[in-house]
């Protein structure tokens, strides 16, 4: 958990880059500290989208932590450039509705759970604002998050977002 002083400094972040740079300098000592950075940094970059209800900015958020995930596992800055394109086609809710209903979706969990970032998984979102998606996409989201070994899948809808 982080004190009040960390967390002051964090909410002074302004830029991914800085929050970034931030968790960079942080992360061998601080890792909490690397992780509320990080977490900012996808704040920050979701913020630029007109989303107009809690539901859409927490999609965009699933949406960039996607993009971080595979940037680590890749190694080099990766874009998700297929939910993008889904995102600009059908909007970021229906976008979010056909992402949870593709069972190989669900591969990246564990990353996300090792990078603290969790409860900004597709499903985790779904599950967070179930009156917003279908009842298919809901159930779905269900199973997907029960059917993964970890220990951190049936405390997602629990963790906070900010």
């Amino acid at each position: 958990m982080l004190d009040d002083k960390t967390m002051k400094l964090v909410g002074h972040l302004k830029t991914p880059e800085d929050c970034e740079q931030v968790a960079l300098n942080v992360e061998a000592k601080q890792p909490a500290f690397a992780i509320a950075a990080r977490r900012k940094a996808i704040e920050i970059k979701a913020s630029t989208h007109k989303a107009t209800t809690e539901a859409e900015e927490h999609s965009f958020q699933a949406v960039y932590a996607y993009e971080r995930r595979m940037t680590l596992e890749r190694g080099r800055k990766t874009r998700a450039t297929r939910q993008w394109k889904m995102v600009t086609k059908l909007g970021i809710i229906v976008a979010m509705e056909s992402i949870v209903k593709n069972p190989t979706e669900s591969a990246g969990y564990e990353a996300l759970v090792k990078m603290g970032m969790q409860d900004m998984s597709f499903e985790a979102v779904v599950l967070r604002h179930p009156d917003v998606f279908s009842a298919e996409a809901v159930e779905q989201s269900k199973q997907s998050l029960d059917s993964l070994m970890s220990p951190a899948a049936s405390a997602v809808s629990t963790v906070p977002v900010n």
